[in-house]
C-alpha cells in the first residue's frame, strides 16, 4: 500500500484546501506537522519530514507538497538522498522572486538538484508566487514531469481548489 505524506506550505493548509481533502480521503494519508507554520526554519521542517517517514518502507512513500512545502521536499531530498516512490509538487513558490518577503530561515532559494525519485510538478499560468517560466525551470532541473493546468492561481482553496479531483487523478500516476 502507498503511504501519502502531505507537506503543506507557509501557514499550513486549511480545512478547505485540496491537501486537507486528500488527507481525509484515506487512512494511508498523513500530514507532516511543523512547529512553526508562519516563520518556518528549513532545517526544522526537513528534520520533521525525515522523522515522520522513519519506520516506513520508503518504497511505499509519496510526498505531496504545496508551495513552500515543495522547497521543503527539495531540501529533504538534497540533504538525505533517500529514494522514495515519488512526489507531487504543486505550485512551488519562487523564493527568489522580489515579492517573496516572508521570514523563512534557510528557505532562501529553491534547490535545483535533480531528484532521485519520480516527481510531478503542477503549475498555473497566473500564480502570484511563481511564474509559469520559473515553475517550468524548476521542473526541468528536478527532472520532473511538468503539468500546466492553465489559469488556476496558486492552486489553493482561495483559488477554488478544495476537493480537487484532477489533482487526485494526477497523484495516481505516482501510486
Amino acid at each position: 500500500m502507498t503511504n501519502y505524506f502531505i507537506v503543506p506550505g507557509l501557514g499550513n493548509s486549511g480545512p478547505d484546501h485540496w491537501q486537507t481533502h486528500f488527507e481525509n480521503s484515506g487512512e494511508n494519508f498523513f500530514r507532516i506537522d511543523q512547529v512553526d507554520w508562519e516563520a518556518p526554519a528549513s532545517a526544522d521542517w526537513v528534520k520533521n519530514m525525515d522523522d515522520a517517514l522513519s519506520g516506513y518502507d520508503l518504497s511505499t512513500v509519496v510526498l505531496i507538497g504545496h508551495s513552500l512545502g515543495c522547497t521543503a521536499i527539495a531540501n529533504w531530498a538534497k540533504q538525505y538522498q533517500k529514494i522514495i516512490k515519488g512526489a507531487l509538487l504543486v505550485a512551488p513558490s519562487d523564493l527568489e522572486a522580489p515579492r517573496y518577503t516572508f521570514p523563512t530561515v534557510g528557505f532562501d532559494h529553491v534547490p535545483l538538484d535533480k531528484f532521485n525519485f519520480k516527481t510531478i510538478v503542477v503549475a498555473s499560468t497566473n500564480d502570484e508566487w511563481v511564474s509559469i517560466e520559473r515553475a517550468t525551470f524548476f521542473a526541468r532541473h528536478w527532472g520532473s514531469e511538468f503539468i500546466n493546468i492553465g489559469d488556476a492561481g496558486h492552486i489553493n482553496a482561495v483559488s477554488g481548489y478544495g476537493k480537487w479531483d484532477e489533482g487526485a487523478e494526477i497523484l495516481k500516476r505516482l501510486s
